[in-house]
């Protein structure tokens, strides 16, 4: 198989979530135009940069090796991090794009929350679209498998990043808690996931359910454009 044809199976298995993604939007009719919908993507992809680099400033090992150890890289060294960088690339994207028109914090209302949240999920998939396809280019046996683990546990992580997005400035409190969550269900995934046997079991249901929180989050109360007769 040739080196072309390879990275065309990677591109495209990596991308099916987000074409579920797409394609779940567009047909539930949620305020997402396709321009809006790229630029969150890409801005999640870019998020896998600053990510690596902090990780990389981050590299460090202990002078002895245990839970602690084990602790910082997983919680802190992996998961904070990638939270982190996706929550710069959204507060950089909606600052400059005015993806929510007025920034008063009087003007938060709860469907600026659910549109910060439907765009963390899309970012999320950005992030995982890229870092699945830089695995896959040096292991393609771990494709699949990344693509039903990894995609869903970026979307449900930046979801609640997304939130936090938006709510930062009117509601900082409830902003942290959002973005503490994402960072424990990273770091619990990527635990369960670096143990053989029944715990990595484990990590694709942690992703799963977090998964499926987050789309509860996105459909419910979401206020619809009206459709004419």
């Amino acid at each position: 198989m040739s080196g072309l044809l390879v990275l065309i199976i990677i591109i495209f298995i990596s991308s099916i979530p987000v074409i579920i993604t797409y394609i779940w939007f567009r047909a539930a009719k949620y305020k997402f135009t396709f321009i809006q919908f790229l630029f969150v993507l890409l801005a999640g992809a870019a998020a896998f940069f600053p990510a690596l680099i902090l990780q990389d400033i981050l590299n460090f090992s202990f002078s002895s090796r245990g839970r602690m150890e084990l602790f910082y890289h997983v919680f802190f060294r992996i998961a904070f991090t990638e939270e982190l960088s996706r929550m710069l690339m959204l507060l950089l994207l909606f600052f400059i794009s005015g993806f929510f028109k007025n920034d008063s914090k009087e003007s938060i209302k709860w469907t600026d929350v659910k549109k910060g949240t439907a765009a963390g999920f899309i970012a999320g998939l950005g992030f995982a679209l890229l870092e699945n396809a830089v695995y896959a280019a040096s292991d393609t046996s771990v494709l699949l498998l990344r693509a039903v683990t990894a995609a869903p546990l970026h979307a449900a992580c930046g979801s609640r990043v997304g939130a936090a997005s938006v709510m930062l400035r009117s509601n900082p409190i409830q902003a942290f808690f959002r973005i503490l969550a994402a960072t424990a269900i990273h770091g619990i995934y990527n635990f369960m996931a670096a143990l053989p046997g029944f715990p990595s079991i484990m990590a694709i249901l942690i992703a799963l359910t977090a998964l499926g929180s987050s789309i509860l989050s996105i459909r419910g109360g979401w206020e619809k454009p009206e459709v004419n007769p």
